[in-house]
């Protein structure tokens, strides 16, 4: 199916200018280029122009899941008949494997994964491999390893009429689909006498497999795309079902084998090196817990931690980069050819350089220790290099392109300075920092009076928080926005900021690039002439852009001295809104206000549907009123709620008998051990 893209807006001001010349460079095969484009000037519909017209599978990265989840919203819009996919890390909390050994502290890893985040992951993969119209939207988490594509693809399941069950329950299982009969979810399948239901891992379809004897007889599906799944509808299919595996490290039985015997020989090599060095608690460690997670693979094809094994699994050489969507990608388009979009890349090309050496640090520490093999190490993102390699064609997008992305792109730059809603950037305001938060409570009230919206901006996440606390008891209905949401609440957030609910929306680094906020007219920096990576050019200049969306845009900086940052984010801001104006008086243009849709955020009222009591109860803490609540629930027969709200109450009360504080509390409830 080719790309099609649905818009009521046709390129106007210096969009046509900009979309002929990228798209010409793509189809030269120009592998770098830069869109530089102001805020609101419209580079993601420049971006969709140039999809359009090129046809190549697209992967868009984006420096932070917040942003990701409103690029995923706005080329669905633009692509409604096409595949447009959310791809970003599953974890609602991540903390990783580590070991210390100044304190000889060992934290293990401790995570909770996000079962809606998983199957979006599985459906994006599974989409790339299947077809070539496919967008997918992805955090930079898209560098790191997800297992070999051509694996995921061959060992897939082409499910058949006539295949014998028992080996089709073999192969079943052996794709690490679980039998569970109650508790029918994404990745599980149930027997009901002659009767076999699989729910895919992406949560969009139920198989059913119905049986004559020993045969497959009959293939049905139901669609869940809905989100009817009290009742699915199930149709015939002629012919066969492709399914694929419930996890990404899955390999067949034979290569498994293979794979556990190059574990062992490499276990029995590092701990005579770690013997020759008497390392004997290390030697000890290392051997008992390798052999307690082969011990697992063995017995159920998976274990905790598999990751760490991958590169056996797949069959890379040592220092061999891992496998990830951009492997995907590649292995799927025609020639190799697609195209990436790196959206910010002032910020995303940073994070991207920085990640392997962190994570190299901290698993050489692993190993080390005897707490890894060293073949852990290799399961790691990609190093800027190979990212590099990988990318065949980039388009580098940002109001604020660096040095690095300037240089790659040489001459092929693109600009788009030129707003075609004609809004100038905001009127800029320099105040002391004496008495700063009563002047912007003052604001805020002036502001709330034409109902519009405003920013609050400062240094951490403590003061952010604290700030909020501070409105709110004034009077002034706000909410703080950082990286302790969970991924999937904070557009949440954004769509309630938009509707009016709160006045104020007080954050840090996550109110910076690329959000569309047309409602905010105030964006209040403060303590703006503290230097640093929060304080200097490029964040001023992307963070009082967040007020150029409408027609009363104005930007308050608090600060006591002009420093270099803010007086070269001044002058680039003046420099914009010059063009701006001097193109409004050419064309005759009146700078009109943004109506853009606020759209409702399908993918938490997706996770909604799986967390009713404890969406609804999961803030109180008075155990009276839950247990009152438990018992009405059972009374009308509504155990499951009853149950959740049961573990509610037992949550609650353990977490105040172990109220007093503790060395796991010092430590940021890191699971720490002190390890012999």
């Amino acid at each position: 199916m080719q790309f099609e893209l649905v818009s009521k807006f046709t390129p106007t001001g210096d969009q046509p200018k900009a979309i002929e010349m990228l798209t010409k460079n793509v189809r030269a095969g120009i592998p770098h280029q830069v869109l530089l484009g102001v805020t609101g000037s419209g580079k993601t519909f420049s971006a969709s122009n140039v999809i359009a017209r090129t046809q190549l599978p697209t992967l868009v990265i984006s420096p932070n899941k917040t942003l990701a989840a409103q690029l995923y919203q706005e080329f669905r819009e633009f692509f409604p008949r096409n595949s447009v996919h959310y791809f970003v890390s599953y974890y609602d909390y991540y903390q990783p494997e580590a070991y210390i050994p100044q304190t000889d502290t060992y934290i293990e890893k401790d995570a909770k994964i996000n079962e809606t985040l998983d199957r979006l992951r599985h459906e994006a993969a599974q989409e790339v491999l299947s077809r070539r119209d496919v967008i997918v939207v992805a955090s930079v988490s898209c560098i790191y390893n997800i297992g070999s594509p051509t694996e995921y693809r061959d060992i897939s399941l082409e499910i058949r009429a006539g295949q014998r069950r028992k080996e089709f329950l073999s192969r079943l299982t052996l794709l690490q689909y679980e039998r569970n009969d109650i508790d029918f979810a994404p990745g599980k399948f149930r027997m009901r006498g002659d009767v076999l239901e699989i729910f895919s891992v992406t949560g969009k379809e139920l198989i059913r497999l119905e049986f004559d004897g020993d045969l497959i007889e009959q293939i049905s599906l139901a669609s869940l795309a809905d989100s009817k799944a009290i009742s699915p509808s199930f149709k015939p299919l002629q012919g066969a079902y492709r399914l694929f595996p419930a996890k990404f490290w899955v390999t067949d039985e034979k290569k498994l084998k293979i794979a556990m015997v190059n574990i062992r020989t490499e276990l029995e090599e590092h701990l005579r090196a770690l013997k020759s060095q008497n390392k004997l608690v290390e030697a000890q460690r290392l051997e008992q817990r390798t052999n307690y997670d082969l011990e697992m693979i063995q017995e159920s094809g998976y274990c905790h931690g598999i990751e760490n094994y991958s590169r056996h699994f797949e069959f890379r050489k040592p220092g061999d980069p891992p496998y990830t969507m951009l492997d995907y990608f590649a292995s799927s388009a025609k020639d190799g050819k697609f195209l990436v979009l790196v959206d910010e890349s002032h910020l995303t090309l940073p994070q991207i350089r920085a990640m392997s050496a962190q994570d190299r640090i901290r698993k050489e520490s692993l190993v080390q220790h005897g707490f890894r093999l060293p073949s852990a190490i290799d399961n790691r993102p990609l190093t800027f290099d190979e990212f590099l390699e990988r990318v065949s064609q980039a388009i580098y997008i940002s109001a604020t392109p660096s040095a690095f992305e300037k240089e790659k792109a040489n001459k092929h730059i693109a600009e788009q300075i030129i707003r075609p809603t004609g809004l100038l950037e905001p009127e800029i305001e320099i105040r002391p920092t004496g008495n700063q938060m009563e002047d912007v409570i003052g604001e805020i009230q002036s502001y709330k009076k034409k109902n519009q919206r405003v920013l609050v901006l400062t240094l951490t996440k403590r003061l952010s928080e604290e700030i909020a606390d501070f409105l709110t008891q004034r009077g002034i209905n706000v909410q703080w926005l950082h990286s302790e949401i969970k991924t999937l609440e904070r557009p949440a957030i954004l769509e309630k900021f938009r509707r009016g609910e709160f006045d104020v929306l007080v954050g840090i680094n996550l109110l910076r690039e690329g959000l569309d906020l047309p409602e905010v007219a105030l964006v209040a920096i403060l303590d703006a002439d503290k230097e640093g990576f929060l304080r200097n050019d490029t964040t001023l200049i992307q963070t009082m852009g967040r007020a150029a969306r409408h027609i009363e845009g104005k930007a308050i900086l608090y600060a006591d001295k002009i420093t270099g940052s803010m007086e070269r984010a001044i002058a680039e801001i003046h420099r914009r809104r010059e063009i701006q104006r001097a193109y409004n008086a050419e064309h005759g243009l009146t700078p009109q206000a943004i109506q853009k849709e606020i759209r409702s955020w399908e993918l938490l009222e997706q996770q909604h549907k799986h967390e009713t009591a404890v969406a609804e109860f999961g803030a109180v803490q008075d155990i009276k009123l839950l247990e009152k609540e438990m018992k009405e629930a059972a009374k009308d027969m509504d155990f499951e709620r009853a149950a959740e709200i049961r573990d509610l109450i037992s949550k609650i009360k353990k977490k105040l008998e172990n109220s007093r504080p503790t060395r796991l509390e010092e430590t940021k409830n890191y699971d720490t051990k002190k390890m012999p």
